[in-house]
Parts: structure tokens; sequence; C-alpha cells
């Protein structure tokens, strides 16, 4: 069982960054794929960018490559979402989702357990 929180949302411009994070407790994190997902208004919660318990496998959608890197911190129990260049089409709200031993597959039905998402908004 592992319990999960997002932060680090908030609102800005257009070409600027923004670092999400993931945090865990309840057991050892470093055992679990974590992806990130967001759900933009009146849209399906679609997959981001993954990586795979072991960290050495990494998954990511077309619309982000180049601009978001996910990174993990097994010290601190915590997962990152770095975005850069950002644009509007990237607002919505992001969640991050674990597995144990999982390959960071890019399918939402591929992850047990989801935090309860932090809003970032890109203004134009």
């Amino acid at each position: 069982q592992v319990q999960l929180v997002e932060s680090g949302g908030g609102l800005v411009q257009t070409g600027g960054s923004l670092r999400l994070s993931c945090a865990a407790s309840g057991r050892t994190f470093s055992n679990y794929a974590v992806g990130w997902f967001r759900q933009a208004p009146g849209k399906e919660r679609e997959f981001v960018m993954s990586i795979s318990w072991s960290g050495g496998n990494n998954y990511y959608a077309d619309s982000v490559k180049g601009r978001f890197t996910i990174s993990r911190d097994n010290a601190k129990n915590t997962v990152y979402l770095q975005m850069n260049s950002l644009k509007p089409e990237d607002t919505a709200v992001y969640y991050c989702a674990a597995t144990l031993y999982g390959l960071g597959y890019p399918k939402r039905e591929e992850y047990d357990y989801w935090g309860q998402g932090t809003q970032v908004t890109v203004s134009s």
C-alpha cells in the first residue's frame, strides 16, 4: 500500500517552467513504477510520462517530448516532473500514479495507486 500526494502546480505564462512533486508514504517507493497523467476540462485523462521501478525504462507522450523530464529521489520517496517550455495546451490537473514492480507502461489501467492531483494553468 502506498499513498501519493502531488504538489508544485500553479499559474505560469507560456514558455515558463514548473516542477511537480509526487511524494509517497506507506511503502518503499523505489519498488514502484510511477506515471504522470493529466486531465483537462472536458477531456479524458491522458498519459504524460513514466519511469519504471528500476529507473531504467521511461515512456512519454509525443506532446511533451523534449520539454518534460521525469526523475526520482528514492531517499525522499519522491518522483518529480520537470516541465519546461510550457504551452496553454499543457493546462490540466496533473496526477501521479504508481504500481508495484511496474515497467511504467503508458496506460492508466496499469497503475494501482493514485494521488488527488495538482492544477497546472498556462496562460498565453
